[in-house]
């Protein structure tokens, strides 16, 4: 790996849970900044697909690791298998990062918070503005509530009407009573992706749609519908531009990827397991720019 300097018998665990995962640049940020900072701690991947995860928690578990990331598709069920929620991801109902609290593993959702700085990273702001989400998973709802809270109008949740349609629902109906957001819940089609984006400032695919190996994915058909005052981004950052990506910037769009929402997502993260500010300037240099 190059940036760990020495394993020693008190080195703290922490890591990414999900799958795939091999692709994954957590381990070189946070292991860069775990150097950087003298910390003796380590980061490493592992693969579990979902109906391991019960199995793989337990085991992190007793071996009291100081906490870990989950990614797709382990979000929502890491939800139910915590000992407690944050507020946030209590909402969300989809947890990103763990942490061990004195034997206590407590889930937190840092996706949201990733998401905004790494819009206002590219000059954008969220407040006034009307978003086309697409997608009602684990990172859509984190997006989808910190835009909320930070000042977003209006927010379309594009989605399938599949098992999780009704807790879509439940979140759609929580922000609606507890934000100045006006928050709508669609079902997705070509049609209405076409008419959201019409009237909307930023059009965002929070889903895997079109990540690697399935790279020829995209959700938008119509390029049409994709206009140079249109803020773009796709969360998904392997490949690091994605078809909806390259799609975009072929018509002027301001378009951005998921690798600075993960750079910060990961660095609140990393706060919540040491109690230290990740040198973020030193590992985007290093890792990302």
């Amino acid at each position: 790996m190059g940036c760990i300097s020495e394993i020693t018998g008190q080195t703290r665990l922490t890591g990414l849970l999900g799958s795939p995962v091999s692709h994954s640049k957590s381990p070189l940020m946070h292991n860069e900044a775990y150097r950087l900072l003298g910390l003796d701690y380590v980061y490493l991947c592992f693969d579990v697909p979902e109906n391991n995860l019960q199995v793989a928690f337990e085991g992190l578990k007793k071996l009291n690791v100081a906490g870990f990331n989950c990614t797709m598709p382990d979000k929502t069920l890491m939800s139910k298998l915590v000992d407690e929620l944050s507020p946030a991801a209590k909402i969300i109902g989809a947890v990103n990062t763990v942490v061990n609290d004195n034997g206590k593993f407590v889930g937190h959702n840092t996706d949201g918070t990733g998401y905004i700085r790494s819009l206002q990273d590219c000059g954008h702001n969220i407040v006034g503005k009307k978003m086309t989400l697409l997608g009602s998973g684990g990172a859509a709802s984190s997006i989808c509530v910190q835009a909320a809270l930070d000042g977003a109008r209006e927010i379309d949740v594009l989605s399938i009407k599949d098992n999780f349609w009704s807790k879509a629902e439940k979140l759609v109906s929580d922000i609606n009573d507890n934000t100045d957001c006006k928050v709508n819940l669609i079902e997705m089609n070509d049609d209405s992706i076409g008419e959201s984006v019409f009237s909307s400032d930023i059009l965002t695919n929070a889903t895997p749609i079109g990540m690697a190996p399935n790279t020829d994915g995209c959700l938008v058909k119509d390029s049409s519908i994709l206009r140079p005052e249109l803020i773009v981004s796709d969360i998904i950052y392997n490949p690091l531009e994605t078809k909806l990506y390259k799609m975009a910037k072929e018509k002027g769009c301001s378009v951005f990827n998921g690798l600075y929402m993960l750079l910060y997502q990961g660095a609140e993260a990393f706060f919540l397991w040491t109690g230290k500010e990740m040198p973020t300037e030193e590992i985007k240099a290093k890792y990302f720019d």
